[in-house]
């Protein structure tokens, strides 16, 4: 059994924003929306919850800062001490001053390649992907929502050209 969706698409995104507002307002269920760059405000216009990927950040910082440490103290401290401008290494927090560039980073190494990854896993988006744009024109200069039908096709196909679309299309979504 295939499910039905609406593409609403749209040439301006305060258009857009607009008709989502509404299309939230009339309680219609919002698939997706593709848009051809970041818009403003459209997160909270969907009702999205709010991102989890600051916390995610903080957490491989964390990481980083840790593994730095560690690495720091084992490689210089207890497997190899040297004596550098007469300055012996007997602890790490003695000689810590000297490990804060290297701490800082760490941090931001694991953080911004564990981020990367999380990003794209939580994306799903992986090497050989194929493409999940449903309009081409959405890479370049449309807009395209997408509502779950339910039953409500003719009503909601001329609730959204009411909304400012320039272009309402039923889909079969597989």
């Amino acid at each position: 059994m295939s499910n039905k969706v609406i593409h609403a698409i749209y040439n301006d995104d305060d258009i857009l924003m607009d008709a989502v507002k509404k299309t939230r307002a009339a309680h219609h269920h919002i698939e997706e929306v593709f848009t051809p760059f970041p818009v403003h405000g459209l997160d909270k216009a969907m009702g999205l919850a709010p991102t989890r990927l600051a916390i995610c950040a903080f957490i491989y910082g964390c990481i980083g800062i840790s593994f730095g440490t560690w690495m720091m103290n084992y490689i210089m401290i207890q497997d190899w001490p040297q004596d550098i401008g007469g300055k012996p290494s007997f602890s790490y927090i003695e000689n810590m001053p000297a490990f804060v560039p290297i701490m800082f980073e760490e941090t931001v190494f694991f953080a911004a390649h564990l981020m990367v990854i999380t990003f794209y896993m939580r994306s799903r988006l992986w090497p050989f992907k194929e493409a999940e744009n449903p309009d081409v024109r959405t890479t370049d200069d449309h807009f395209l929502m997408e509502v779950a039908v339910n039953d409500n096709e003719k009503e909601l196909v001329s609730f959204f050209e009411n909304t400012g679309a320039v272009e309402v299309k039923v889909i079969d979504k597989h």
